[in-house]
């Protein structure tokens, strides 16, 4: 259990009910709450953290939303076991096949897709020119409906004409690639760093502001090793775990991580 000074410490940094759902969640996280843990009571709490009521609710409804506890009326709350994602990396990582292999169940939701001006960092990882037209394909990803995923991808429009209306139809990505000749695709280079949610990443995710998520930045190409897509994807850190697979011939890492 965190001190009385060290709650001091956290309530200075931020709003209310924010320190009190991010030391609870840090307490779920390390495992000082574990799995099945009841929490304290209201009143308890309340004079724990020296906040009111609302306060507590709050905090704990956030805890609920994100799926970190579960409130039992007549009961408690009470910690949610934590089930984290393994996600395999390899030259064929498809989001939908990783997912239904552990039994999850994948969806997605768009956010907004739109034709822009190709950035420097998305162009160069295209081999166009800066400003070349490119579509911006931005979605979140759920498993078993939680979210885990933000996402934005793009695809240069000199090689996928009219892809917007495609998507606008329904047609999946890989359907859209095939079309257009892309028959199989694979992953070329795959960049992992860590850093705080920016934005609107900490609501989209069900998380906290101040935890973590993972990015993960990749290089798609065709069979004849010319891109097709750069995206960046957001993940909720504490949710997922990735593993890189090893091509057995070469001994690398596929995935190119």
């Amino acid at each position: 259990m965190i001190k009385a000074n060290e709650d001091a410490v956290v309530r200075s940094k931020w709003g209310q009910w924010q320190n009190v759902e991010g030391l609870l969640n840090r307490e779920i996280t390390s495992g000082a709450l574990p799995a099945g843990a009841q929490l304290p009571t209201e009143a308890e709490m309340m004079q724990r953290f020296g906040v009111g009521r609302h306060t507590v609710r709050r905090a704990i409804a956030e805890l609920a939303t994100a799926g970190k506890v579960r409130v039992e009326q007549g009961r408690g709350t009470f910690v949610e076991q934590q089930s984290v994602i393994r996600y395999n990396i390899a030259r064929r990582t498809r989001f939908s096949k990783n997912l239904k292999e552990q039994g999850r169940v994948p969806s997605g939701l768009p956010v907004e897709e739109l034709e822009m001006a190709a950035p420097p960092v998305v162009a160069t990882a295209l081999h166009i020119a800066e400003g070349d037209a490119v579509y911006m394909i931005a979605r979140r990803g759920f498993a078993d409906d939680a979210p885990i995923t933000v996402s934005r991808a793009y695809h240069p429009v000199a090689r996928f004409p009219n892809m917007h209306i495609r998507r606008r139809d329904g047609v999946s990505i890989t359907e859209i690639y095939r079309d257009f000749g892309v028959q199989d695709y694979l992953r070329h280079r795959t960049t992992i760093f860590t850093r705080l949610p920016i934005g609107e990443e900490a609501h989209m995710l069900a998380q906290s502001q101040e935890q973590p998520v993972l990015v993960v930045r990749k290089v798609d190409v065709d069979m004849q090793g010319g891109p097709i897509a750069y995206s960046e994807v957001v993940w909720a850190g504490e949710r997922i775990q990735f593993v890189v697979d090893y091509d057995e011939a070469s001994g690398n890492p596929t995935g190119g991580a």
